[in-house]
């Protein structure tokens, strides 16, 4: 990929590489892209990162080779929601990993991920941006190649759907409680006063019937962050037993993430990106009556 630039007034007489921060590049892309045969141009002559630049220059950057990955290409069915020379967004089904794991090797979306990068003959690692428990469906945001990564991740909101046991207030709330490691465990997280600071705000939708819907806003993006949050407050998602929640009603936690607004690199404009409830949570909701409010 080439990326073109042109230098706006306000960088006339700066370096190039002062420039190439400005635009999104980070330290170390500029660094393995100058060193190449074919990295660094302006108007179409081979440049180094200290060349002083003119108003009106076309800046061209190209990008490197992506690097090898281990994850091996898996051929499996996917949802791809939204796409651009930039980015990819998946609809990940519930009981999917995102990456493998040492439990789980296979079908993993990384692996699905590998084979569509390897049929299109652009091999490349999957670089999620958001990233999702195995458990919780929905949308996954993942970066094309390296200069991407980092800017897809600013500015990016993040829209769940839980249903939670127990019927709370209906009306707009915040949950402001650090998350920690939970003590003689790898995984479990929990609600802790060293822990890192974490921030979700939400808004219950309708409550009856023992439970409740809930639109989910969080602000930080810790691990188990929704689940740990509204166990916290003594109300676990419906089928998350590892925090407290019964399974009857729902084989696994009722968490699915449903909205991503974002923006892409070089593009102001924000994007909007949607995935409806998976039919388990449509049918756990209109059991308990949760639509309609």
């Amino acid at each position: 990929m080439k990326l073109n630039f042109t230098v706006p007034q306000n960088y006339d007489g700066r370096r190039l590489s002062d420039f190439l921060h400005a635009v999104g590049l980070t330290t170390g892309l500029i660094r393995s892209i100058k060193y190449q045969e074919q990295g660094l141009e302006v108007d179409g002559v081979r440049a180094k990162t200290n060349q002083l630049l003119c108003t009106g220059q076309t800046v061209s950057v190209f990008m490197p080779e992506e690097p090898d990955t281990s994850v091996q290409p898996e051929e499996m069915p996917m949802t791809i929601l939204y796409e651009s020379d930039f980015s990819i967004i998946f609809n990940k089904p519930a009981g999917q990993l995102v990456h493998p794991s040492v439990a789980q090797a296979q079908s993993t979306l990384a692996g699905g991920w590998c084979w569509l990068m390897q049929q299109r003959g652009t091999p490349a690692p999957m670089r999620p941006i958001t990233r999702i428990d195995k458990n919780t469906s929905g949308l996954v945001l993942c970066a094309k190649n390296r200069f991407a990564a980092p800017l897809l991740g600013k500015n990016l909101h993040k829209v769940y759907y839980a249903v939670t046991e127990g019927e709370m207030p209906l009306g707009a709330g915040t949950i402001n409680a650090p998350i920690a490691l939970a003590e003689e465990s790898s995984i479990c997280r929990c609600v802790a006063p060293d822990g890192k600071p974490s921030i979700t705000e939400y808004t219950v939708l309708c409550a009856k019937n023992g439970h409740s819907l809930v639109r989910v806003e969080p602000t930080t993006g810790r691990t188990h962050q929704i689940r740990v949050h509204f166990a916290s407050l003594g109300h676990p998602l419906a089928g998350d037993d590892m925090y407290g929640g019964s399974r009857t009603l729902i084989e696994r936690h009722a968490l699915h993430a449903a909205q991503l607004r974002f923006f892409e690199p070089l593009d102001s404009t924000p994007h909007l990106v949607g995935a409806p409830l998976p039919q388990d949570m449509r049918d756990l909701c209109a059991k308990l009556e949760l639509f309609g409010q």
